[in-house]
């Protein structure tokens, strides 16, 4: 097996933006394009391989076709055929609704899905810039639906400045907003269900507001979720991975390289993904296969990889994340 590279999935969206064209280098005139989808085996935005011996086949069909040599054994046996990760890129022009995410019971029992734990990783900020993480006062599921009803539900989360490379874990139950001008990367649990709480009353093109989930949130939401701060603390240090997140479902370190790092990936048991942020490098893996990797691209190295040496061009920053 190779390293894999697929085709951005790209999703115009009602608060979208026009940075995630130039950034991932694509010859596009789309507007308002709010996401891309990365990697993706959610059911009807399925990934397709854009480099190869498989170009052309899904994600889900890659999954089926080579099972734990794609994504390791125990990923095999606790996932099956369901690829477990869903990487995007989101460009925030204008406030996302605040929201949350029902955890793996709540989204078994009324989905049939994983639950949807997820993180971010800020890439650029727009002065003013926020994103909404969390409580920052303790409320009630009573107190919850009169501030939804009365429009102060935003007064009591938590509001955080952003700049880049800040990096947010966001647990399933934590209510969440992206803000405007935020730019980020997003690492999630292969899950679509999102239950909308506030979206600031706003109306699409045919002036129609959208569909709120107030009720079916109350079961998904973590109400003692308080802190000053929901920020991931960690220590920005060139030239070796710094882990940022480590969680049942994924974990992820963040590489700021300007000189060449050798990663043994001997002993892990999963697929790797590199998602560049920044700059520009190649990587190369034991078996000689050679791939470029510029800034708003990610590659998905099989778990069959052993190691991997990244070349920097001049300098690259990348998110490394596996399961």
């Amino acid at each position: 097996m190779y390293p894999l590279k697929f085709e951005p999935i790209l999703k115009q969206t009602l608060w979208g933006g026009d940075k995630i064209i130039p950034f991932k280098h694509l010859n596009e005139s789309l507007p308002n394009v709010g996401e891309s989808w990365e990697v993706s085996a959610v059911e009807g935005n399925e990934s397709i391989v854009a480099n190869g011996a498989d170009k052309g086949l899904t994600l889900t069909e890659m999954v089926r076709k080579y099972k734990e040599e794609l994504v390791g054994e125990a990923n095999y046996a606790r996932f099956g055929d369901k690829f477990p990760l869903l990487i995007k890129f989101i460009d925030a022009k204008l406030d996302l609704s605040i929201q949350v995410h029902p955890d793996d019971a709540l989204a078994k029992k009324r989905h049939n899905s994983f639950g949807k734990n997820e993180m971010w990783y800020v890439i650029s900020a727009d002065p003013g810039a926020k994103l909404i993480s969390g409580f920052a006062q303790e409320i009630t599921p009573k107190e919850y639906k009169e501030r939804v009803h009365d429009g102060t539900f935003a007064d009591v989360l938590q509001t955080c400045a952003i700049q880049p490379g800040d990096v947010f874990y966001v647990p399933a139950g934590r209510v969440h907003g992206i803000g405007a001008g935020a730019f980020v990367a997003e690492i999630q649990q292969t899950s679509d269900i999102t239950y909308r709480i506030f979206d600031y009353n706003r109306k699409d093109k045919n002036g129609k507001t959208r569909e709120l989930h107030t009720t079916q949130a109350v079961d998904a939401i973590n109400f003692s979720d308080v802190q000053d701060d929901f920020r991931t603390p960690y220590e920005r240090v060139q030239n070796e991975p710094v882990e940022v997140v480590a969680c049942p479902y994924f974990t992820t370190s963040v590489y700021d390289m300007t000189e060449e790092i050798t990663c043994d990936y001997s002993e892990l048991d999963s697929f790797v993904i590199f998602i560049c942020v920044e700059g520009a490098c190649k990587l190369v893996d034991n078996e000689k296969n050679e791939i470029a990797l510029q800034a708003g691209e990610s590659v998905l190295l099989p778990a069959t990889t052993q190691e991997v040496t990244i070349v920097p061009d001049k300098g690259v920053k990348l998110l490394e994340t596996y399961v």
